[in-house]
């Protein structure tokens, strides 16, 4: 058996992550939709104190990322929406390991969006057919023409539900807002749209964390998934890939139930000495235990947290600085003033190479702001403001 130290290990799931070079998935077009089938999955949100997650996610690892790029992906058929373990961009080839829970939804076996009017779903769908793509103003726009339960509330859920049961596809976004199409519309010719069964939903699962991540632990592959038989069905393949020696144990006292791909424990790894400025909901890190055990570092998104309780700040950004994560840092985009302002930054009490972090510390800081839409860094904490 391979032996694997924490640097390596480190180093392999920075660089299975597209975080140990600066064009791991070229540049482009076809750079980000390379990145999104690499990683499986980008998930949305809608905090914007900076960038929103889906475009900072890219941007970490294209290096010429436009957040126009992922409508460009959807209207080309190459991406959709729908929801991994939480609203994601995926890549349209595993769209039949989405269908699992659009079953569950329909029969209502899922435990959300169980009384929705029928009538009124038929008749969002009648309009959505005959008129073409539609957002949910539209519908509010129709409110009191159709009866008492035309209006925000219930028509939000219908059309809610009919894009999780998958009627309904999100073509486009204009800001954060959803247009909705027809799937029918919106699927390529000849996608494969078998209904997985277990055995199939488990190596998808399997084979998409080996592939971001190298490193993988139980409760991350099963993560959300309640399911005995799902759970019991992982255990018996994890099992046949041991004994196939795909991968093996990582027997390491700090991180329990943990795999790695054999095949890449051969590979050369690449030394990165750059800095990276993490979105809290990066795949590299959104599983927090893993994030703990592997990189030894402790790390809670605090604006779900009461103000006088937060100890880093509302949406502080993990740093990470070659296969170390060194600090955290709280931003927030003034985007009318074209200001980035760093409200907090707090560092480890130890880096090596201290020179070399600072200097690649503030050019990533100049192009996260940039990015941002920014020309100026407001940092207090160094009683500066600086034109980029």
């Amino acid at each position: 058996m391979n032996i694997i130290s924490d640097a390596q290990w480190r180093q392999l799931a920075l660089a299975r992550q597209g975080l140990q070079s600066d064009a791991s998935f070229g540049q482009g077009l076809a750079a980000t939709l390379a990145a999104i089938e690499h990683l499986g999955y980008v998930q949305i949100d809608t905090i914007s104190m900076v960038e929103r997650a889906h475009h900072h996610v890219l941007w970490t690892r294209v290096a010429d990322y436009q957040p126009v790029f992922l409508n460009q992906l959807v209207e080309n058929r190459h991406i959709f929406e729908y929801w991994f373990h939480a609203a994601a961009y995926l890549p349209m080839r595993d769209y039949r390991f989405a269908q699992h829970r659009m079953a569950a939804v329909k029969n209502s076996s899922w435990s959300y969006y169980r009384d929705i009017d029928p009538k009124l779903m038929s008749d969002i769908l009648l309009r959505v057919r005959n008129e073409g793509p539609l957002r949910m103003r539209d519908l509010e726009k129709s409110k009191g023409k159709s009866g008492s339960w035309w209006n925000w509330g219930p028509a939000k859920r219908a059309m809610e539900k009919l894009f999780l049961q998958g009627e309904l596809m999100i073509s486009q976004r204009i800001g954060m807002e959803k247009v909705y199409d027809l799937t029918e519309r919106m699927l390529p010719d000849g996608l494969d749209m078998r209904l997985p069964d277990h055995s199939d939903y488990a190596g998808y699962l399997l084979q998409s964390y080996l592939r971001a991540h190298s490193i993988v632990t139980f409760e991350q592959l099963t993560h959300l998934h309640t399911d005995p038989a799902l759970k019991k069905t992982m255990r018996e393949l994890l099992a046949t890939k041991i004994a196939a020696h795909e991968i093996q144990p990582l027997n390491h006292p700090a991180v329990p139930n943990a795999y790695v791909e054999t095949s890449a424990l051969a590979q050369p790894l690449p030394t990165y000495t750059g800095v990276h400025l993490l979105s809290p909901f990066d795949n590299a890190i959104i599983h927090r235990n893993r994030l703990s055990q592997i990189f030894g570092f402790d790390y809670r998104l605090e604006c779900y947290v009461p103000a006088g309780k937060r100890k880093f700040g509302y949406f502080c950004l993990p740093i990470l600085f070659k296969d170390r994560f060194v600090g955290r840092i709280d931003c927030k985009a003034h985007r009318q003033e074209q200001i980035l302002e760093v409200i907090s930054l707090h560092l480890e009490s130890q880096i090596q190479d201290w020179d070399i972090f600072v200097v690649e510390f503030l050019q990533k800081l100049e192009q996260f702001a940039q990015f941002n839409g920014c020309v100026h860094l407001d940092i207090p904490l160094c009683q500066t403001s600086c034109r980029l």
